[in-house]
């Protein structure tokens, strides 16, 4: 008996996915196991496997075309079986699925596009060959709409009884400019990526539903500097700031267990394992990969974890396993010249620390004015879980390890 294939859920945030590849057509035979397709989900494109065997009879979806998940992508069955009324059944369902989904839309959300489909007119367009004989109109506008070859009948006067003056025709005069023969508009629209659409879905999600607030605090990095090229020049696996602050947030964590936290309705979740999620900025969009149980790593592996997470993330490599479970995320654009930025919280996080760039400044030390490294810390909070005194408190202690990496380092070998 055939059997359906639908596009799998790959992923906890997938609502759709695209095939990028078949590797089997139609008549061709399939093994249980084998791998009949490329699936790009809203994080990375992944092998899928067929579940059964049996002959390719139907496929449902074109290549780099997004369907929803439980969509009709192919059929497996007998050689030479009939799959017909299976076809037409779906789109039947299909068909239903589609009109009940237009009969719940909202009333306002329908006269919206109803307003859009609405062509507008502007009573003051140009008109070619026209005649402005009756139309009251001083003799200005009548000069400047026969040079324009604008109708002045169709225009509104704001003279006295309804008269056209210069002000009621030179807008019209601005806007029939035209322009030069190299001037012409051009663009090129592509089409959403299945990364973009979720990235777009969630953080608006989380924007709009977590009342987020602010703060900042500014770290003195001359000692984490120092600590960094001692650290470099003598292992083998080369640490980056962004490894030590990694480190540093895990172990601030584990001492503020309410930032360590995700609101979830009805409760709130106070995890006591850390894990930190790592934006990673790809070519459509932003991944977070997760290092798990960062607080118990020392900075080797953190580190060389984080490059082998960032490389799968620029590949499409990642898997499930490597982006879910986050408790606590780090973004982080210094590399980039950004000296303070705010960023959006990744649910179902509490909180969000962005970290800018190290930068050269005077400062008072020892009643001397020296010239100092500076970092700016903000973190983004999800006022629902996290007030300002439990953020501020969080800040204090990173900032401690960050400026005494002596500490940071005595709690988690290198």
């Amino acid at each position: 008996m055939a059997e359906i294939i639908r596009m799998p859920k790959l992923s906890d945030t997938m609502t759709e996915g695209v095939i990028v590849k078949w590797y089997k057509k139609v008549g061709d035979k399939v093994a249980a196991g084998e791998i009949i397709a490329d699936i790009e989900t809203d994080k990375a494109t992944m092998e899928f496997e067929s579940f059964q065997s049996g002959t390719l009879l139907f496929i449902g979806v074109e290549t780099g075309k997004a369907v929803p998940i439980d969509s009709i992508i192919a059929i497996l069955g007998k050689e030479g079986e009939d799959v017909k009324a299976l076809i037409e059944e779906e789109k039947k369902k299909s068909a239903v699925s589609s009109q009940q989904s237009t009969v719940k839309k909202p009333v306002d959300e329908i006269k919206k596009e109803i307003i859009a489909e609405t062509p507008i007119t502007d009573h003051r367009l140009p008109i070619t060959n026209s005649s402005d004989s009756r139309t009251k109109a001083s003799p200005l506008a009548k000069k400047l709409a026969r040079e324009k070859g604008i109708d002045l009948s169709r225009i509104q006067g704001s003279g006295d009884a309804g008269r056209v003056v210069k002000r009621d025709v030179y807008p019209v005069n601005l806007s029939a400019y035209k322009p030069a023969a190299d001037e012409k508009e051009s663009y090129t629209e592509v089409e959403i990526s299945q990364m973009r659409k979720t990235i777009a879905k969630r953080l608006s999600e989380s924007k709009y539903t977590s009342p987020h607030f602010y703060l900042t605090i500014e770290i003195d990095m001359d000692n984490a500097v120092a600590a960094r090229n001692s650290i470099n020049a003598v292992s083998d696996v080369k640490i980056s700031f962004n490894d030590i602050i990694i480190k540093a947030a895990a172990l601030t964590l584990k001492e503020h267990p309410k930032v360590n936290a995700s609101w979830l309705g009805d409760k709130i979740r106070y995890n006591n394992h850390v894990h930190i999620g790592v934006a990673v900025a790809v070519e459509e969009g932003l991944l977070v990969p997760v290092i798990r149980f960062a607080d118990g790593k020392p900075l080797s592996h953190i580190a060389t974890e984080v490059k082998i997470l960032v490389e799968k993330a620029q590949n499409k490599m990642l898997q499930p396993a490597d982006w879910e479970g986050n408790t606590f995320t780090i973004s982080n654009l210094g590399m980039f010249g950004i000296e303070e930025f705010t960023g959006i919280i990744n649910p179902p996080d509490a909180c969000l620390m962005t970290v800018g760039a190290i930068r050269k400044a005077a400062v008072i030390k020892n009643n001397m004015v020296v010239a100092a490294d500076l970092m700016k810390i903000t973190l983004s909070c999800d006022h629902r879980l996290v007030d300002g005194v439990i953020g501020a408190k969080f800040l204090q202690t990173f900032k401690f390890l960050m400026e005494n990496p002596v500490v940071l380092l005595g709690r988690g070998e290198i």
